[in-house]
């Protein structure tokens, strides 16, 4: 398995969220990324290479051009109101919710910063652009591996991606890595392509960047929005809708879950994937699933990657993985690795 590592990905590092009423020190940091690469090269799995410079069209094919000339240029436009601004992150603090208009983009920065984001708990830094961007090269690279006849290739990048939408920031997410993936594959001749979404907070972003598509079927196993953020999207009852009826399947399941019940979670979204015909698919690898997770609820084990991986593998399918979340810091580079060795000795 060849791995594209985003070499800018510590550019990115905020010093303060929001959760659960007040701010603390950020989940989301440089160490989860550098942790999946040492366990990668300790046990020798496949090449590791830094991707190549892909254009912005690539990414222009999942979000809007509005946000992300907003993106690109927003640190620059927070240093600008205030000098003092270069040693504080920037972060949201209203939102355009019902009966506001959103067609309209405000010249006063913090609400454009709103309008293009929806939680307080993702700051934007100086290099937050710049890794995010590294990280779609990642996406791209591994996409473009795998539509050339590679059985796989991991996206080892972050920030992650899976919360972000067309036109929107949140849960740590800037870019729509898996979105970027699946949308390359798409165009590199992949006639229908899935996305399996396996973090443990549903995939919201990409659920709605391919909500009305029959080309791109979006399957996610997570924490029940009814409890767990990101708490608007997720239930079971969202299939899709116009041509993409029928095409997204979410499976929700209750705080406390552990790993036979999430397997079959899992098993029954890789049959809908198969049903769907899919030629390749693309997993969004969120590790939060992890007993030990500080921000989530499943009660998996470290062996149980493994037979993830597996079971993954069984599908028999071209697979690009995208590294999400999972914030057990520690742990979170075996249990990434063991995901990716699952899948290697089961499909030999």
């Amino acid at each position: 398995m060849i791995t594209f590592q985003n070499d800018r990905h510590a550019l990115h590092h905020g010093k303060l969220e929001m959760f659960r009423g007040e701010l603390v020190p950020c989940f989301e940091i440089p160490a989860r990324l550098d942790h999946v690469l040492r366990e990668l090269q300790s046990r020798r799995l496949g090449l590791i290479e830094t991707p190549p410079h892909f254009p912005d069209e690539a990414i222009a094919r999942v979000h809007s051009r509005r946000y992300l000339d907003f993106l690109a240029g927003a640190w620059d436009e927070w240093v600008a109101l205030d000098a003092a601004n270069a040693q504080r992150d920037a972060i949201p603090s209203f939102w355009p919710i019902r009966t506001f208009r959103c067609d309209i983009v405000p010249d006063n920065f913090q609400a454009r910063l709103g309008l293009f984001s929806y939680d307080a708990g993702s700051p934007l830094t100086a290099g937050t652009w710049a890794a995010a961007r590294g990280g779609a090269n990642c996406a791209l690279a591994a996409a473009r591996a795998v539509a050339g006849g590679a059985r796989s290739a991991f996206a080892l990048t972050r920030p992650p991606g899976h919360h972000a939408g067309a036109d929107f920031f949140g849960g740590y997410c800037f870019l729509n890595n898996a979105a970027i993936a699946a949308q390359a594959l798409r165009e590199a001749g992949v006639e229908r392509v899935a996305v399996l979404d396996i973090d443990f907070h549903h995939g919201n972003g990409t659920q709605a960047i391919f909500y009305d598509r029959a080309d791109v079927f979006f399957a996610s196993v997570h924490g029940d929005p009814r409890t767990e953020y990101p708490f608007y999207l997720g239930h079971a009852d969202e299939r899709g809708e116009g041509a993409g009826a029928g095409c997204n399947l979410n499976l929700p399941l209750p705080r406390g879950t552990g790993f036979a019940a999430w397997r079959e979670a899992m098993a029954a979204a890789l049959k809908g994937i198969a049903a769907f015909k899919a030629g390749a698919v693309v997993v969004s690898l969120g590790l939060d699933t992890f007993e030990g997770d500080p921000v989530a609820g499943f009660g998996l084990h470290s062996p149980d990657y493994l037979r993830i991986g597996e079971d993954l593998a069984a599908a028999s399918l071209p697979t690009v993985f995208v590294f999400e979340g999972g914030y057990a810091v520690a742990e979170v580079g075996v249990n990434a690795v063991n995901v990716l060795d699952g899948f290697e000795q089961r499909a030999g």
